[in-house]
This record gives structure tokens, sequence and C-alpha cells, in this order.
């Protein structure tokens, strides 16, 4: 159908023209005649986009007075992709891919600008070849949303997947995530996948595989390493260790998150180093405190959640009715996103004795994210702990708000929760806060 919308999509109509037709575009007094191409979702709706015969795209600006006239009817002509046939070499490890939404693959075909996407082995190995020289690819779609739409049932549903591949024989597995939710879907699958005996990647690209800069191709090629080649047997994810096309990063799945909208090494470890890097293919591994890998295993998922959990960045002078709504509306859990060394104004104090008496735990996690919450150290912190405030250590926000709607969905008891809360499971929290791993901005002068 049309991807045109307003008054181009009249105009359009009323010529009954349809993308991929020659046509001729009369406007502002000018003639334009090409092939009628797709617009993009979020292009200006008052645009329609032009092949030439010279090969370049143009955007014809459309008002009122513009006259479109059917010259040809016709299709746009399909991308032959070439699917290189790769026969499955036993020497080499078994990697899934399992997919989640969008592509992790793309072809761009420069006679109509189009984008194509990739999603089959031949596909993959077609357009990032490294891979076949790593592993044998079996691809596998658990959903098809975008990040931002991701939710706990969907979480669950990728956990089955993985599970499944892993049980039946799969060195690893590689998912292929949006950016944007990644970093909670890595610690929900951490959280779920007990007897974990392989390693779990997720993976992602902040720019699309159409552009000059993507990074798709080099997290894929590092993430399949990691999946074939190393011995841990953790959720990871595997994203660029820095701007350039160099190396990515190893990040446990319970200690990272996006730190910036567009680089391309937006993801960052906090509170902890990397557990290792990929360069050339090769992994480097930068600690040894990690779960190993082992020639035999079963994983098991324990994927309930308990969907109702708030997670509230406390403000200055926030009221308690705000909390009392919470709790109202039957949510079970809340994680506050406090202040330094976890600390909320005592306009809250209110809501959260509120909750405690109606068995609604709520957890303390800063907004610093560097540094942990220590409660003892100032007499807010401690009054807080009088209310029954769960502390939680150096967790991320969104870290501890994934883990409570998971120990939620295990017990409702109000001293079992506090105690799963505190106790580090899948290295969630740090033993102790390092200090060399802040991040730090060095401003230099030529």
């Amino acid at each position: 159908m049309f991807s045109y919308r307003g008054e181009v999509e009249k105009i359009l109509r009323r010529a009954a023209v349809k993308v991929g037709d020659k046509i001729k575009v009369v406007s502002r007094r000018r003639a334009y005649i090409g092939v009628l191409m797709p617009r993009t979702e979020l292009g200006d709706p008052n645009h329609l986009v032009l092949k030439l015969a010279n090969g370049y795209n143009i955007g014809v600006k459309v008002d009122r007075d513009t006259e479109v006239t059917l010259l040809e009817s016709q299709e746009l002509p399909e991308l032959a992709v070439p699917k290189p046939e790769r026969p499955q070499d036993p020497s080499k490890p078994r990697v899934t891919i399992v997919g989640t939404g969008g592509t992790i693959a793309s072809r761009v075909d420069y006679r109509t600008g189009a984008v194509y996407p990739a999603f089959t082995p031949e596909d993959i190995y077609g357009a990032v070849p490294e891979i076949a020289e790593i592993a044998n690819i079996k691809v596998v779609q658990a959903c098809n949303v975008f990040s931002e739409h991701m939710t706990p049932d969907l979480w669950v549903k990728i956990a089955r997947v993985v599970a499944k591949e892993i049980n039946g024989g799969a060195t690893g597995v590689v998912v292929a995530h949006g950016t944007d939710t990644m970093s909670y879907t890595a610690a929900a699958l951490s959280f779920m996948l007990k007897g974990l005996f392989r390693p779990v990647v997720l993976v992602g690209s902040q720019r699309s595989s159409d552009r000059p800069s993507s990074d798709a191709a080099l997290n894929l090629i590092s993430a399949v390493a990691v999946a074939a080649r190393s011995d841990i047997a953790e959720v990871v994810v595997v994203m660029h260790g820095s701007t350039e096309d160099d190396f990515c990063l190893i990040h446990r799945g319970t200690k990272v998150r996006k730190c910036h909208t567009s680089r391309r090494d937006a993801f960052q470890s906090i509170n902890d180093i990397p557990l290792g890097m990929v360069r050339n293919g090769q992994i480097k591994l930068f600690r040894d405190d990690y779960h190993r890998a082992s020639s035999e295993g079963r994983v098991r998922v324990q994927g309930r959640f308990e969907k109702k959990v708030a997670l509230l960045k406390a403000t200055p002078g926030l009221p308690s009715s705000v909390i009392k709504g919470i709790v109202a509306s039957g949510d079970k859990g809340i994680v506050i996103e406090g202040t330094g060394l976890g600390h909320a104004p005592q306009s809250l104090f209110e809501g959260i004795e509120f909750a405690g008496k109606r068995k609604v735990p709520v957890v303390m996690t800063s907004q610093c994210l560097w540094g942990r919450v220590n409660m003892n150290v100032y007499s807010t912190g401690r009054d807080l702990l009088q209310l029954g405030v769960i502390p939680a250590e150096d967790m991320l926000p969104e870290v501890a708000w994934v883990k409570l709607m998971w120990v939620l969905g295990r017990t409702k008891d109000p001293d079992k929760v506090a105690k799963l809360m505190q106790r580090n499971l899948t290295g969630e929290i740090t033993p102790r806060t390092r200090p060399d791993v802040f991040l730090k901005t060095i401003f230099t002068s030529e």
C-alpha cells in the first residue's frame, strides 16, 4: 500500500499511481519524470520521492497545485540477493541466532534505495561472510517487535527459545535485539536461565546496516565469536568498545547500560569492568570470576514475573500521594531511584510507610549509577531503613526493577523478598566498590 499520508496520498490516489510506477510530476512550474519510490515513515509528509533516470533519488515538494500523471504502470524491481550456499562444517561449533525484531543484517538495493532484511543463514553469510569462518549458523525467530515494545511475557518467550537451543546442542546462542531495552532483556534472561552452561550473547546495532557508519557487522561477528569460542556460561552483551571499528567489549548482562543515544560505544559496564573484549575475532578476558561453560548440563527457565512493579525516580518534594496511588492501583513492589547514597525526600516517608503496611516492598537504588547505596551514613537513610526500605547495594535501577519482578514471581513474603533482593544471584551486586571503574571524561588542550 501507500507509504504516503495526507495531501500527498490524496494526490497519488487521484492520479491512480502506486509506488514503482513511472510518473511525471509538475510542481512549482518544474517537471520531473521518474519512478515513484517509497517514502520513509518519518520523512516529510509533504514530499514524494522520485528516482530519476540518472539513478539519483530526489524529493519533490507537493501542494494542492501539484500535477501527477501516470506514464507507465510497473512494480519496483526486486533485489536479487546472492545467497551463497555454505555446507555445514562438522569441525565448526553450532551457534543459534535468535531474532527478536527488526533485522540483524541487511542489504541495500542501490537501484531503488530500499533496504532488504536478511534473516536466514544464507542471508547472514552473504551479508557478513566472516561468520562462516567461525560457526555453523541456525536462525530462530522468537518474536518480532521493536525493543521499546518488549514485555516481560516476551522475555519469557525468548528465554524458552534460548533454553531449547542450548539443551538441543547449540554451542552458544546469540540474541539479536534492539539497543533501547537490550540491558533490560539481558538482566531478565540472567535471572531466568538457571543451570546455564553455554554462552548467551545479546547483540544489536546503534546504526542500521544501510548506513556507512553501521556497527552491525563487527558487533555480530564478535557476538558469534563469543558464543562459539568462549568458555563463558553467562548472559552477556557484546557491543562496540570504541567509536572505531576496532574491538567490541563483553559486558555482564546485569551490569551493563546504554549510556548514549547514538554513539557506537554507547554500552558501558557500570560499577564493574567488562568481562573481556573481542578484537579480530579473538577473545581476551579481563577477569576470571565468571561462570564457566561445561560440556553438558540442562537449562531451566524460571519465568514467573510479577508485572505490577513500579520504578520511581525520587525528586525534590515528591508527594506521598504518588506512592499511595501506585499501591492503590495494585502494584506489588516499588523500586526507587533515590538520590546520593540512597535517599528520598521526607515528603515520601508517609507513602513508603503506607506501602510497608500493605506488604508492598520498597527497594532503594541510586540515580548516581556509579557507587553503591549506603543508607547508614546519614539520618535520612537510617530513617528509610526503619521504614523497611530495602537497600539494593550497587544494582542499576532497571536491574533492581527486573529482579524485584522476578523475585515477587517466586515469593510475596516480605522477609524472603528482602533477603533475595540483597543476595547476589547472577553478578548484579559487586562484592566491593571498585575505585577504578568510574567513567571519567578527560579534557585536554592543545
